[in-house]
């Protein structure tokens, strides 16, 4: 998972594209970059954290009223400084490209590209791959039609070569250098992404993000979500903007977006994050009542389950409480790279308030129980805190599948729910007694906020992968691909990481 922004604005744009990587850091931590245009491509990417990577002189580096800026956590290569978006293509024009996704076929697109198109991937990111397709695509419309005009049509059928050759979900910003931007999305919409407008006088500007906040927070007004299968183009010179549906199937976006992912101020797909979580926490309740437990206090773990919390602590008539507190200056312990790091940073992450806990049998709610490893921990904390019972929900169902769309979870052996019962993760984990939510419940929580969307992506709780064309083999060697990945990058990024610590 990761978060884009691309804005063609009439002044400069690189504070306004920090501000807003700022608002989806959450996205993605492992590394962020930053492109403007001012006659010439400039660039700043770097590992770590937005406010890291980026220092005075670079951003008054940055200039030019128009520039892309991304948050990357890494499903796919080794998460280095080699893999950090936007990437840039020299020809045509100069086209700078970020995307947020994972192309599950990139191994053999990368070889087709070296083998048949003469291009190299020099990175093991597959938005890299995207722009070598993309900028192929269109250099052969321009040079077949002789024209040095870039026309809309030219667009349309780049993007349509995209989508007839990378398999996965994916939402994909891009510019061209003195034509203008362009965003497309996925034919079924799995990953978000959202185009706004503000007017500065006479002249419109113009944004795409993954989420809404990015938006609202510039100053921008929705104007909607970019459709499944839909390009949008952005005419730099006349500010026109034009749009086609090119290939939409049935739009899914990715529930667990819902579940976990997006900050609960954003909008998604015109689906309320906070109101969808707010559903989940009293759908879940249903179940709670059932077991007739003596529950003293309702507890989240901070901060994607507060508002499923709320919910569930005011059906139950139980009061609320935080017994857990956050070390903001540590990141979400499940997109950080590498097991150990994760093990290690739940301790410093979370810290108990014995006050709260001590004596107490407390209903402690998480949004999803992933690997595992964090909820024992999670439970190990509590129960040293002085806690005389844990019972632990999960307002979603049980992770039991890899997901190839963009979330880091990769394999089956690490997800806890795929070959455990209910029982068998609560005996690991030492809770008291285990809750999860159930599939439809999730599902109807999200589709209430928006009747026109009709199913979501829930592969990794029911297998069903939308885009049709997943198999066991696929599954395999995906998997067999991102271990070595991970046995290959871990080095690679500590070296890069105390590299750049040394240059900064």
């Amino acid at each position: 998972m990761c978060g884009v922004l691309g804005i063609l604005s009439n002044s400069p744009v690189a504070q306004e594209l920090y501000d807003g990587l700022i608002t989806i850091q959450h996205r993605g931590q492992d590394a962020c970059g930053m492109m403007t245009y001012d006659g010439k491509f400039r660039i700043r990417k770097g590992l770590g954290l937005v406010r890291d990577v980026f220092h005075t002189r670079h951003m008054r580096n940055l200039t030019g009223n128009v520039g892309i800026g991304h948050t990357r956590y890494s499903t796919i290569g080794s998460g280095g400084a080699n893999d950090a978006q936007p990437f840039l293509g020299p020809s045509p024009f100069g086209v700078i490209l970020a995307h947020n996704g994972n192309v599950f076929n990139s191994p053999e697109l990368k070889k087709e590209l070296f083998e048949k198109d003469h291009r190299l991937i020099n990175s093991d990111c597959d938005a890299e791959i995207i722009l070598n397709l993309f900028t192929k695509a269109l250099n052969k419309q321009i040079n077949k039609t002789d024209v040095k005009k870039l026309k809309p049509e030219h667009i349309w059928k780049a993007v349509e070569s995209v989508y007839q050759r990378a398999k996965g979900a994916y939402s994909v910003v891009a510019y061209i250098a003195g034509h203008g931007m362009i965003a497309f999305r996925d034919p079924y919409g799995i990953r978000p992404l959202l185009f706004g407008k503000r007017m500065a006088g006479l002249n419109p500007d113009y944004i795409f993000a993954s989420e809404s906040i990015a938006l609202s927070l510039l100053g921008f007004d929705l104007v909607r979500d970019v459709g499944a299968g839909e390009a949008v183009f952005i005419d730099e010179k006349t500010k026109k903007v034009y749009n086609k549906e090119i290939n939409k199937k049935r739009h899914t976006p990715c529930i667990f977006e819902h579940v976990y992912f997006a900050r609960p101020d954003s909008v998604l797909d015109d689906i309320s994050v906070y109101k969808s979580r707010l559903r989940m926490g009293k759908k879940l309740v249903k179940k709670i009542k059932k077991t007739k437990l003596d529950i003293d206090v309702v507890m989240p773990v901070p901060d994607s389950s507060r508002t499923a919390a709320m919910a569930i602590a005011e059906e139950l008539n139980l009061p609320y409480r935080e017994g857990l507190i956050k070390n903001r200056y540590i990141g979400r312990t499940f997109i950080m790279p590498g097991q150990e790091a994760r093990k290690k940073s739940i301790r410093y992450k979370l810290n108990p308030m014995p006050i709260e806990i001590k004596g107490k049998k407390i209903l402690l709610i998480d949004d999803s129980i992933v690997r595992g490893n964090t909820s024992k921990k999670i439970i190990e904390i509590m129960k040293e805190a002085g806690a005389k019972k844990i019972y632990f929900a999960s307002y979603a169902p049980p992770v039991k599948w890899p997901c190839l769309y963009g979330i880091d979870t990769p394999t089956r052996e690490e997800l806890i729910a795929a070959k455990n019962s209910v029982e068998e993760i609560r005996k690991y984990s030492g809770a008291d007694v285990l809750f999860y939510g159930d599939l439809e419940d999730i599902l109807d929580s999200c589709l209430v906020g928006n009747p026109k969307i009709k199913d979501m992506c829930m592969a990794c709780f029911d297998g069903k992968y939308k885009t049709g064309d997943v198999d066991e083999k696929i599954l395999k060697r995906n998997a067999d691909a991102r271990r070595q990945q991970r046995m290959c990058g871990r080095a690679e990024i500590e070296m890069e990481a105390e590299d750049q610590m040394n240059l900064v």
